[in-house]
């Protein structure tokens, strides 16, 4: 078998990078996402393909052994401490991070070579171009609200933020950078701008728990509700440290001056 840096999961990650803008902790293992019980009574930390702290999104790279029999790789013949062979267990533990993942509040994207250009055996033709535009639409958002956040992560991170879990966890986005703390409200597009700006602002509201003047609270709207936005004017958003952030539709993010 190849180094796993030539592989055809190191070649999807790699992609996924480049669509997410933030390089992943690859084979990264999670306290709560354990294996069954060894023989000394011990559950190994199950490993994910790739995580991206950034977006709180795991990445799992399924090729065909995942979803049919290869006796290379199932080895039946022999039982792992879950009383089953390998294929068995992979199954089990696949459904495990299907269900554990999620819980723990991160979105979980499962790819497969199907979903790429990947001949009869399942193995990717590299073609990255192709594959690039294919995982654009696997790793986007359901809705525009997701869409907007993730933009704007994304933004945070080209400019030294670190995401981070909210304190609250009714917050939409928080990140920090050195002693600045960053708290957000995001909203997608809507046919109720001005009343979706309104509830916005609101709950930016009950987010200043911190008077200390390194917290910055933050709106992030698209392009089409900036206007609805603006109707509390700048003087008071300056009091209220609310920036303002653009989000076009093209997923480019700038503040709009206060």
């Amino acid at each position: 078998m190849g180094k796993r840096d030539d592989s055809d999961e190191a070649f999807v990650i790699d992609l996924c990078n480049e669509v997410l803008g933030e390089t992943a902790l690859t084979q990264h293992k999670f306290d709560w996402l354990l294996g069954d019980l060894d023989t000394r009574g011990r559950r190994a930390r199950l490993p994910v393909d790739a995580y991206w702290p950034g977006h709180q999104l795991v990445v799992e790279y399924r090729e065909l052994q995942h979803d049919r029999p290869v006796p290379h790789f199932d080895k039946p013949d022999r039982l792992t401490v879950s009383g089953v062979h390998r294929g068995e267990q992979r199954a089990l533990y696949d459904a495990r991070r299907d269900t554990e993942i999620p819980a723990h509040g991160l979105r979980l994207v499962v790819v497969r070579p199907g979903d790429l250009d990947a001949d009869s055996r399942g193995r990717l033709r590299r073609n990255a171009a192709a594959d690039l535009v294919a995982l654009r639409g696997i790793l986007a958002r359901d809705s525009d609200e997701d869409r907007v956040a993730d933009a704007f992560r994304t933004w945070l991170l080209t400019e030294g933020w670190t995401p981070v879990t909210p304190t609250d966890r009714w917050t939409d986005i928080e990140a920090v950078r050195r002693s600045e703390r960053l708290v957000g409200e995001v909203k997608g597009r809507t046919s109720e701008k001005g009343t979706d700006a309104d509830i916005a602002y609101g709950q930016l509201l009950r987010r200043m728990t911190s008077d200390h003047p390194d917290t910055r609270y933050v709106l992030v709207v698209p392009t089409s509700s900036v206007g609805a936005a603006k109707r509390v004017p700048s003087p008071v958003r300056r009091l209220l440290r609310i920036d303002l952030y653009e989000v076009t539709d093209d997923n480019h993010v700038r503040q709009v001056p206060a």
